[in-house]
């Protein structure tokens, strides 16, 4: 069989799926792009077995429909170097030998017959489907995602919990030390409803969405969920358990507050940190009347730091640790350009929110403390 299509269209394509495969996998053909040909356009597959992504391809030109799979890195590096042009994939079905022609020359290669190459798994059941607006998933994930866990002794935890309610969507991680709960109110379901979603699709879902309109039809049972756009479907397995009551480690309480430049005080723990101790990254922060200061120290190397930020704070005077590295992230995923610190005392739970919320939103981001020295 014989089919023409863009280069840059093919090799940008794959590079989209790309992000699916594994490094090792348990069979060889999981190593492999699927390609299949079918009334002009051809759909490629990339799956590690527990994710699969598909995505289409209009071509210029194709002789009959077909089914076949090529190594991902043989035809990515096939394309590579090859400039924006027609390209022409001759594709002998018996003996599966491709030769690919194009303006200043050829390539062949071999393909793999496409008998062994796994279905994506079925949504079978009960089901639940929601329509979702791309960029309100992307903000949902990219806000949430950081702060999941990565050790696997609490796999629940290292996904990002889609909690649907009757008043919004709830995108919620958390590692233990750090939290996001991130609301959506243009989105709800008449019961409640959620499922854990991998940190490896939810990665791969950042580089796909668009930022602009258009929606996802996402579709789960207990098991599985599907999310398709119009330009990929993606299907993966489900983290099983029961995820923590988020709602419950969230103090109702906190009545010290502190307004803050986001962008000062991201600079200010930046200097900081150079001068605390690497391993425990304790930033201690002093509130008081319309003044934080920020220091830390390391005394193996006799370095210390202090910085002072005018802030809007008429509490009482408060010392509270917190691990710089963490709140640098949490200040870094919020998109307000002042923040407000909700604190109660050293020992408990710090929350920071933007100082304004967008409209339809209602972002809530927390960190524990870490105890002083002094």
């Amino acid at each position: 069989m014989k089919l023409k299509v863009s280069s840059a269209a093919l090799f940008g394509r794959l590079t989209a799926i790309n992000r699916v495969l594994n490094s090792k996998n348990s069979f060889p053909i999981l190593d492999c792009y699927l390609f299949e040909i079918a009334d002009k356009n051809m759909t490629i597959t990339a799956s590690d077995s527990e994710t699969t992504l598909v995505t289409n391809v209009e071509l210029i030109q194709s002789s009959e429909d077909a089914r076949f799979c090529i190594k991902a890195k043989t035809i990515q590096d096939s394309l590579k170097e090859i400039s924006d042009q027609p390209i022409t994939l001759n594709v002998n079905l018996d003996t599966m030998e491709i030769k690919g022609e194009y303006q200043n020359g050829s390539f062949q290669i071999m393909g793999e017959r496409a008998d062994e190459y796994p279905a994506p798994h079925s949504i079978d059941g009960e089901s639940h489907t929601f329509e979702i607006q791309q960029n309100v998933l992307l903000t949902g994930i990219n806000q949430s995602l950081f702060a999941t866990a990565d050790d696997e002794i609490r796999p629940v935890m290292t996904g990002i919990y889609f909690d649907f309610t009757p008043e919004n969507l709830v995108f919620v991680g958390t590692d233990g030390r750090k939290l996001v709960r991130k609301k959506d109110f243009s989105v709800s379901s008449e019961n409640q409803v959620g499922f854990i979603l991998p940190k490896k699709p939810a990665t791969i879902l950042k580089s796909l969405l668009n930022k602009g309109e258009g929606t996802v039809k996402l579709t789960f049972n207990d098991k599985q969920t599907k999310l398709e756009a119009p330009d990929f479907t993606l299907t993966c397995r489900l983290i099983d358990g029961r995820y923590p009551n988020y709602n419950s480690v969230i103090p109702q309480n906190n009545p010290y507050l502190a307004r803050i430049d986001r962008t000062v005080l991201i600079s200010a723990l930046k200097r900081v940190l150079v001068f605390c101790d690497q391993s425990s990254a304790l930033v201690k922060m002093a509130f008081s009347a319309s003044k934080l200061t920020v220091s830390g120290q390391d005394v193996s190397y006799a370095t210390s730091a202090e910085e002072r930020i005018a802030c809007e704070y008429d509490s009482p005077n408060m010392n509270i640790g917190f691990k710089g590295t963490l709140l640098l992230d949490i200040l870094g995923n919020l998109e307000s350009s002042e923040v407000i610190f909700q604190l109660a005392d050293p020992g408990r739970a710090g929350i920071i929110t933007p100082a304004e919320q967008k409209e339809g939103e209602d972002i809530l981001m927390l960190l524990m403390p870490m105890m002083l020295n002094d």
